[in-house]
């Protein structure tokens, strides 16, 4: 059974496995409480996975040694895995959902274990596993349903108490729900008037439906750019932990896990993926009554697949207004375009795209659409562009 004990000892064992990732302040990302990070992106390996896999496989026997470890991820855990057999010396494979992100696959190569790709999710791969498992007789470490992986991840808990001894609550992200477990167990078994708070993706709400209808529930799909937190199903355990000590779980959507990813980029020149900016989305969002507390936000990952990133950025971008297009109806005559940037800039935006169409559906014969795209501050700034653009007759048939 996973014991505060447990939790002290795997702090112990992992001393020399893992990196001591001091909380820090952050800064105008969510102004409404004293927002904190834990930045296990900074972490070995870029997540707090190494922590749980590395105490899992720490307490293996010899014979389960020499047998080697399989572990299934989307990603972090595989190289958290992978990393920890390395030390010990011993053979790894994991299987990986055929959707995680190149940088994710060829990362836990470097750490060298074998990589067996899976088509599907996580699930999928997680079935894969276990069938080499019994197959192979491979000693399997599960991502986040076993106590001693669940003890590895509590020490997240044990060493925020120690940086901050006054804090109010601790956002943590769910995935199978093995972070927030150890997590919360160590917070309440030490404070338990610390807040202990979950976040999940909207788009892969498992463990928030399974502790709203009282069981586990199995989602048929998920999608989410946090493809770290894309668990169709949570385990019994963490199922169990998170019911008795959790405070509450909430869902952010795309567009804020997107606006999260881009506030720690800019206020904190730090990357995140997004599973781990969805604890910060949930702070910036107002998802819990955090107003005037003081709060730890767990940034549990930065492995984000560069391709990927200029997309999350875009629609941060577009999601807290610094990047807005605006389709106007104007009559056809010299003059307009010119009308239209020079009104713009005196607002103070930047027009970055101009797209000119004649045909449509005009009110007047020699009406046609212009698309401008531009580069504003906050929503506040688009409706002052719009209302300057109306002010001088011109019509504004859609705001994006």
């Amino acid at each position: 059974m996973l014991t505060l004990d447990k939790i002290f000892h795997a702090s112990v064992v992992l001393k020399d496995i893992v990196r001591k990732t001091t909380v820090v302040n952050s800064v105008g990302i969510a102004p409404e409480c004293e927002l904190f990070l834990k930045p296990e992106n900074l972490q070995n390996t870029g997540s707090f996975k190494l922590r749980g896999s590395g105490y899992k496989i720490a307490m293996l026997s010899e014979e389960e040694k020499k047998r080697g470890v399989i572990a299934c991820s989307a990603g972090n855990h595989a190289q958290g895995v992978a990393l920890a057999a390395a030390k010990c010396g011993i053979p790894a494979l994991i299987c990986l959902p055929d959707s995680a992100p190149i940088s994710k696959v060829e990362a836990t190569k470097a750490y060298g274990a074998q990589v067996c790709l899976v088509k599907g999710c996580y699930d999928d791969a997680y079935q894969k596993a276990l069938q080499l498992k019994d197959e192979m007789g491979y000693t399997f470490v599960h991502p986040f349903d076993d106590e001693n992986v669940i003890a590895g991840q509590g020490t997240i808990g044990l060493e925020i108490t120690r940086d901050l001894d006054d804090v109010d609550a601790i956002i943590v992200p769910i995935g199978g729900g093995g972070l927030i477990s150890g997590v919360a167990y160590a917070i309440k078994s030490i404070r338990p008037s610390i807040k202990v708070y979950g976040v999940q993706a909207a788009g892969a709400p498992s463990m928030y439906n399974s502790i709203r209808s009282g069981k586990i529930e199995t989602l048929s799909s998920v999608s989410t750019i946090a493809d770290g937190i894309a668990v169709k199903q949570p385990g019994e355990n963490t199922f169990k932990l998170i019911n008795d000590y959790v405070d509450d779980i909430a869902l952010v959507t795309e567009d804020e896990i997107s606006s999260a990813i881009l506030a720690l980029i800019e206020k904190q020149k730090m990357i995140a993926e997004g599973a781990g900016a969805v604890s910060v989305a949930a702070a910036m969002f107002n998802k819990f009554p955090i107003q005037g507390k003081k709060v730890v936000s767990v940034v549990s990952g930065g492995n984000i697949d560069v391709t990927s990133l200029s997309r999350v950025i875009e629609r941060g971008l577009i999601k807290s207004g610094r990047s807005s297009s605006l389709l106007i109806e104007l009559i056809d005559k010299p003059g307009q375009l010119k009308d239209v940037s020079r009104i713009i800039a005196d607002c103070g935006g930047n027009v970055t795209s101009v797209h000119h169409e004649r045909a449509g559906d005009t009110e007047s014969v020699n009406g046609c659409y212009l698309r401008i795209a531009m580069e504003t501050r906050n929503y506040e700034h688009v409706q002052q562009i719009m209302e300057a653009l109306r002010a001088e007759g011109f019509k504004i048939v859609e705001n994006r």
